[in-house]
């Protein structure tokens, strides 16, 4: 292995309503006191505006949608890791993780090490899981439904469903519904972008916190960092957030890592009604997208992460260390222009590449 771990990083979009992760993982690992490490990033879309970014990637490739197969992926990655000896991949897109997770026995024969969920372990944080992970953790859910048809939000008051609640998808987005007719506007939308089943959650006002950490694969959880959101999205993506200490949010997720063994990165969001009751919310199997926090809170989650897979000596920073944790630091999310040569554009349409270096 290089003294330079190459590493490779999914998810480098930037949509304002909903960004990826990868570019603020980019950013954790770049800014990393302690590695010295190259990136390389990977997209789906020639506009991700990450894959252009040299201060958090040194080069960049389009990868094949996860639709085209495991095959496909499989064999890029080979491709790409012949060129740039990559040694570690870390996933940051919930739509590609089980097909990494089969796939990585192969990447491992090709010297590429993932620490991320297995299979098992993806769908047991699926959202119609939810209730079985919140008797894990000891606190509440809301109530959760399947469904395929808009039928639903006309007859639903006959099965103890009111308004407003919530119309979210499998995978990604969440809309919170105040009458029969946005929620039908919602499901379409889902829908159409992310295909069926749909789900419908039992609305719970109050204050949302989240959680992300590491697991390591032993049932311990690491470096967990927590913040509370201050300014949300349409789609209820955090726009703002501050770094709390919440030790009932902190021993929920870490018998939920312990319970299920979890490796690699997830988060926790939980919804905190004005009666103090805890609802678990939903579970991603991945850094989030505020994941830069952790290097302002002085828990670089993604440094962690690489010197795990290194097999590196790490500190060990989990339920009861609050020395080095600061509570109490903002973050506030912007979008910019980022302005770049039309050669490294059509680099990207033409070849699947760019050299950010050059």
């Amino acid at each position: 292995m290089s003294p330079a771990p190459v590493i490779a990083i999914t998810g480098m979009n930037a949509k304002p309503d909903n960004p990826g992760p990868g570019m603020a993982v980019a950013r954790c690992i770049k800014e990393s006191a302690e590695l010295k490490a190259k990136i390389i990033g990977l997209s789906y879309d020639v506009l991700d505006p990450g894959m252009y970014r040299s201060e958090y990637a040194d080069a960049s490739y389009l990868i094949p949608y996860p639709s085209s197969g495991e095959d496909a992926l499989c064999s890029r990655l080979e491709q790409i890791s012949a060129l740039e000896k990559i040694d570690i991949l870390i996933p940051c897109l919930d739509a590609e993780l089980k097909t990494i997770a089969r796939i990585k026995p192969r990447l491992e024969a090709l010297g590429i090490k993932v620490l991320s969920p297995n299979e098992e372990q993806i769908d047991l944080r699926a959202k119609d899981n939810l209730p079985r992970l919140a008797q894990m953790a000891g606190i509440k859910t809301p109530a959760v439904t399947k469904i395929t048809s808009a039928d639903f939000f006309h007859t639903c008051h006959k099965h103890g469903w009111g308004f407003p609640m919530v119309v979210k998808g499998v995978f990604y987005d969440a809309y919170i519904a105040h009458s029969p007719a946005e929620a039908v506007g919602a499901f379409h939308k889902i829908a159409l972008e992310w295909g069926y089943p749909i789900l419908v959650q039992e609305f719970i006002s109050g204050e949302e916190v989240n959680l992300t950490a590491l697991g390591d694969g032993k049932g311990n959880m690491l470096g967990a960092v927590m913040m509370k959101k201050r300014a949300i999205t349409d789609k209820g993506k955090a726009w703002a957030g501050i770094s709390i200490a919440d030790k009932r949010l902190e021993n929920a997720a870490s018998k939920i890592v312990e319970a299920s063994n979890w490796q690699g990165a997830l988060e926790v969001e939980v919804m905190v009604d004005k009666n103090n009751n805890y609802y678990l919310i939903e579970i991603n199997p991945r850094f989030p997208a505020w994941i830069y926090l952790s290097r302002g809170v002085g828990r670089n989650l993604p440094e962690l992460l690489v010197n795990l897979v290194l097999n590196e000596e790490y500190e060990d920073k989990t339920t009861t260390n609050y020395s080095d944790y600061k509570s109490g630091v903002l973050f506030i999310r912007y979008a910019e222009e980022l302005i770049l040569d039309l050669e490294k554009f059509e680099s990207m349409i033409m070849h699947g590449f760019t050299n950010n270096l050059s």
